[in-house]
């Protein structure tokens, strides 16, 4: 049976910012089908890295997708994204039930309403992450673990083939990060979506992913399987005796 194929690839990616070298030269690949984790002390490119993925950052060299099939750019129905917090002011007096419909009339002010088909689809995108019972929750009134949920929901539609989430447990405790991780394995597991998560949380890391990219002062490292790239001397090798330190 042939290799097959990454389903995203780095060659030799730099990104400038304010006169600055945040990525110096990016060569990796993204494992289809798997849950790659990327680690790195802060300042190291992890976000800036994902911007670029998604085409918000300008960058130089080359991020090969085979998503569907090759293209230069990431296209909205292959590539979800989940960011670290949500892009609107989450104190705007507005429930789950309006986000999603503001979300699926393409972020576009409905001044009379949603229809009721508007609201059954967002009860199914919410079922996907375990979460339906907020819809009607004001996002202001939402735990860290329940907005995330619901940022991923509208990450999942369309069901997109590489899944992207930065940070995704910043802000949220301990049990509500376990079972989002939990839920992401799941999702990775049922629907054979590819993620790509940046993560601190070096344990959950190793319980959950399925390949690492170690990024250090804008370059990777390391790459590979978490038992090798994660174990003690690959991490003082990379980071010096203190590691990544905890989240």
């Amino acid at each position: 049976m042939a290799d097959v194929p990454p389903l995203v690839s780095f060659r030799d990616v730099r990104v400038d910012r304010g006169g600055r070298a945040v990525l110096t030269g990016v060569t990796a690949d993204i494992p289809r089908g798997g849950i790659t984790a990327l680690v790195g002390l802060n300042g190291s490119g992890k976000s800036t890295l994902l911007r670029a993925m998604l085409g918000e950052l300008p960058h130089r060299g080359d991020i090969i997708y085979r998503c569907g099939h090759d293209h230069s750019r990431p296209r909205p129905e292959y590539v979800g994204y989940v960011p670290q917090r949500l892009a609107i002011d989450a104190r705007l007096p507005i429930t789950v039930r309006d986000l999603f419909g503001l979300a699926l009339n393409g972020w576009r002010p409905v001044v009379f309403g949603f229809r009721k088909s508007v609201s059954v689809r967002a009860t199914e995108m919410l079922k996907k992450v375990d979460a339906a019972h907020v819809l009607d929750v004001p996002i202001d009134g939402l735990s860290g673990g329940q907005m995330q949920r619901v940022l991923l929901a509208l990450a999942l539609d369309p069901q997109p083939e590489l899944l992207l989430l930065d940070e995704p447990a910043a802000g949220i405790d301990f049990k509500d990060e376990q079972d989002f991780y939990q839920l992401i394995a799941t999702l990775n597991r049922n629907t054979g979506v590819t993620v790509v998560l940046v993560s601190h949380d070096l344990p959950t890391i190793t319980r959950f992913a399925s390949h690492v990219l170690c990024l250090q002062a804008g370059t990777i490292r390391r790459q590979g399987h978490p038992a090798d790239v994660l174990s003690k001397e690959s991490v003082a090798a990379t980071f010096g005796p203190t590691g990544l330190g905890a989240r």
